[in-house]
């Protein structure tokens, strides 16, 4: 079935790590488009019996008006078109971080100008989530602020292979001490839980492994608060489906997001088998982020 995947977000998230592996898994790729070729190039491959997979980078150097491109995305599904759209982001610490590694020059600085002012790097981050503010909200989010490039390249891969579903519901775990994802629709805090991390031999363990596991589920108090987790997910689920919402964040944090939020994930993500898409996100594993759908 054609298919086509829209990745956009804030420069400096990962856009071209995400577009290689997309073209690396088959898609034919194209960075840039001017929106106003974005239909008739869909249309062209389409068309075309030996293409079945496009992916598109849109972002704030596209020509055109970006405002446009939820009516041309809601356009394309009309037409039966499966349609994935992939918002990319970073906290602004983490970017201006990367652009001082790279010591790349940001795309808007020049549109950022005002009155002969040359901007900050930071006023041409906030110039840009301000452009792509419309986009963000019909887009499913990935924060990669602490994901390498091998985590990115394995959440896209996981996310675009997805089946098709009214929404994308996704799990994900991770350590307060780094902050709430970006892309966090929901967030549970699990730091009120008896924490494995006093046991020296629990210590060096995630959530996935046995030992933890079982020593959590000893607790009452574990349980009680994944089932109120569960209850709440299951009340108000329909609501953001009716919202004609596609994306479906749960993040689930504790401390060092290595035990407790790892473990309610794991959890909750049985409890939530049937439902599919399904996708499961552990950004702190031994120091290291996994994903899987």
């Amino acid at each position: 079935m054609f298919s086509v995947v829209l990745i956009t977000g804030i420069s400096g998230s990962g856009k071209s790590v995400a577009l290689r592996m997309l073209e690396d898994a088959g898609y034919t790729c194209i960075d840039n488009l001017p929106l106003r070729f974005l239909g008739e190039f869909i249309d062209t491959t389409r068309n075309d019996e030996a293409i079945e997979r496009v992916a598109v980078a849109i972002d704030a150097r596209t020509p055109g008006e970006l405002a446009e491109l939820p009516g041309i995305m809601s356009s394309l599904q009309a037409v039966g078109t499966r349609l994935r759209v992939v918002f990319l982001d970073s906290d602004t610490n983490t970017l201006v971080q990367r652009y001082s590694e790279s010591r790349r020059r940001h795309p808007l600085t020049d549109r950022a100008a005002r009155n002969g002012r040359q901007p900050s790097l930071t006023d041409c981050i906030w110039l840009e989530r301000e452009m792509l503010a419309p986009l963000r909200e019909h887009a499913h989010v990935i924060d990669t602020s602490d994901a390498t490039p091998g985590q990115l390249r394995t959440w896209v891969r996981d996310l675009v292979e997805a089946d098709v579903a009214p929404l994308v519901l996704t799990f994900e775990s991770f350590a307060y001490k780094l902050g709430v994802p970006n892309s966090a629709d929901l967030v549970f805090d699990m730091r009120c839980l008896p924490n494995p991390h006093y046991d020296p031999a629990l210590r060096p363990l995630t959530g996935r492994d046995a030992p933890v596991a079982q020593w959590l589920a000893w607790h009452p108090a574990v349980g009680e608060m994944i089932d109120d987790v569960e209850r709440f997910i299951n009340r108000w689920m329909p609501q953001y489906q009716q919202d004609t919402r596609s994306y479906l964040t749960v993040a689930i944090g504790c401390t060092g997001g290595q035990h407790r939020s790892v473990y309610v994930v794991e959890q909750l993500a049985k409890r939530f088998a049937g439902h599919r898409p399904l996708l499961v996100r552990h950004r702190m594993q031994h120091g290291e982020a996994a994903g899987r759908a």
